[in-house]
């Protein structure tokens, strides 16, 4: 039976924030809608009340139902949650005299507490809020306060359930995995035993006897998801797999032939379809950054269906999805984000079931999953690459000529950055081959030709990002090179944006 953490998404943007500081505690946890409470809650040790962009003054927050959770297993409030949870028992809640974002210290922790166990007077936490418990019922004592928060954190007498105001998930918040652990080793009893290993075990186990005899097909990307997704679907069901491998034209420089080198040497089952021209073609005349990408969904759909069909007998189609796409795909608030499928339409199309073996793992554990099972490093460490390709770093329109100028010169800023030992450093990492073109000197002659943008970020989660700090020797070598090997390109300039208000890919 597997244990587990329920926590309630009021919306926070903080959430997968507070799974993933639960998983790194070996601990596993699921991020449900906070009016989705499971009816089946056979291995839940407790649930996480998490925040929300809402007040709970609002006329329109966010509510649960208490009285299953209450009393029954061991509670956390975080942030909205604790004030949830005293609102709801007749205390008050409005806003602060003094309002309190950022950092801010305990003090006045009462250490006999066991969710302030090892915690200092005086730690640093994470305050984002405007408003604050302002009279607390009479059964909720208070545990910790801040300067300014008389009630920044407190326990219900009676039950196993305790609440802060602030948010020990945030880097910031110097002691917040040490109550985190708190909650779930000695609150909750969680076994803290959910590791890659594990998860890998469980999961084979799993695709085993859901699958039987029956054929999978997956589409490969070159990426990380998929190829972790291969492998541990190779591992369960070996030569009923079948992977489709299709070059679009708008890969990385040869990337289709060393990816074709790499799934070989992992003993994968794969079929590499060349079909750029049928993608060229597609896109030719073609802008729009949206419709790009309709066009080379539909144009994969196509490939895909045909080679697919080819084989008999496939039963299911694999995914690569991860727990982001999953949870970007409930609704919270009304408002869907995005449809988390790969392929969407396809399954319908060819009659299959899908089958998503990373489903419920984030992109780090992802990566962790996928060096347990010995995938080398090089695909591991993989830099995230858009389903598009390079489509969506060509701004304006499609040709064969501008996809190789953007080959070559994204392939020296990548091996650029290996080569200087700055790659594992950056989150992600790419060149931009802007719709401009401007004028340059080469030799004695007059040029006129592309602009292209380097890009590089570090980040977390993709969620959100900060560019990179590249050095400046390290950049003007590559612009240097790129401006003397790439023809066609006269100029480089470095994106400096962070996300938000940008997005690490253009378009």
């Amino acid at each position: 039976m597997q244990e587990k953490i329920i926590i309630l998404d009021f919306g926070s943007q903080y959430t997968q924030l507070i799974a993933r500081r639960v998983r790194e505690l070996n601990t596993y946890c699921e991020i449900l809608p906070y009016n989705k409470f499971p009816e089946n809650t056979e291995g839940v040790k407790g649930v996480i009340l998490g925040g929300s962009p809402f007040s709970v003054n609002d006329p329109e927050a966010l509510s649960t139902d208490l009285d299953r959770i209450r009393k029954v297993f061991p509670v956390l409030g975080v942030c909205y949650g604790a004030q949830y949870l005293a609102k709801s028992s007749g205390g008050k809640v409005g806003s602060a005299a003094s309002r309190e974002y950022g950092r801010a210290h305990l003090r006045n922790i009462n250490t006999t507490d066991p969710l302030f166990k090892g915690i200092p007077e005086n730690s640093q936490v994470w305050m984002s809020h405007g408003d604050t418990i302002l009279e607390m019922p009479e059964s909720f004592k208070v545990i910790a306060s801040t300067e300014e928060v008389e009630n920044a954190a407190y326990r219900i007498e009676g039950e196993p359930t305790w609440a802060v105001q602030f948010h020990p998930e945030v880097y910031h918040s110097e002691d917040g995995k040490i109550l985190l652990n708190n909650f779930l080793k000695d609150i909750c009893g969680c076994a803290q035993d959910w590791t890659p290993a594990s998860f890998i075990e469980t999961t084979v186990n799993e695709l085993k006897q859901k699958l039987g005899d029956d054929r999978v097909v997956l589409g490969l990307s070159g990426g990380v998801d998929s190829t972790v997704a291969a492998v541990l679907l190779n591992k369960a069901i070996g030569k009923n797999l079948f992977c489709i491998f299709v070059d679009n034209g708008l890969l990385r420089k040869d990337e289709f032939e060393s990816v074709m080198k790499n799934y070989e040497i992992l003993g994968l089952n794969v079929i590499g379809v060349r079909a750029a021209d049928k993608f060229y073609a597609d896109l030719a005349g073609v802008s729009d950054p949206e419709q790009k990408r309709k066009i080379i969904g539909k144009g994969f759909i196509d490939v895909f269906d045909v080679e697919a069909h080819k084989l008999e007998n496939i039963k299911w189609l694999a995914q690569g999805t991860i727990y982001p796409d999953i949870i970007e795909s409930l609704s919270i608030t009304g408002m869907v984000i995005k449809s988390h499928h790969n392929v969407g339409g396809l399954p319908a199309r060819m009659n299959l079931q899908i089958v998503e073996p990373l489903r419920l793992l984030f992109k780090d554990e992802v990566r962790r999953v996928g060096r347990e099972l010995g995938i080398p490093d090089n695909l591991i460490s993989r830099h995230p690459f858009p389903g598009p390709g390079l489509a969506v770093r060509i701004l304006g329109d499609i040709t064969p000529q501008k996809v190789q100028i953007l080959q070559d010169a994204d392939a020296i800023f990548i091996n650029g950055l290996r080569e200087h030992g700055l790659y594992d450093q950056v989150w992600q990492a790419g060149v931009i081959l802007l719709p401009i073109q401007s004028v340059g000197v080469m030799g004695d002659e007059r040029t006129y030709e592309n602009a292209v943008a380097l890009r590089a970020v570090v980040s977390t989660d993709g969620m959100t990002a900060d560019w990179s700090h590249l050095p400046y020797e390290f950049l003007a070598k590559i612009s240097n090179e790129i401006i003397n090997k790439v023809r066609g390109v006269n100029r480089v300039v470095y994106d400096i944006s962070s996300k938000p208000p940008a997005t690490i890919e253009w378009e």
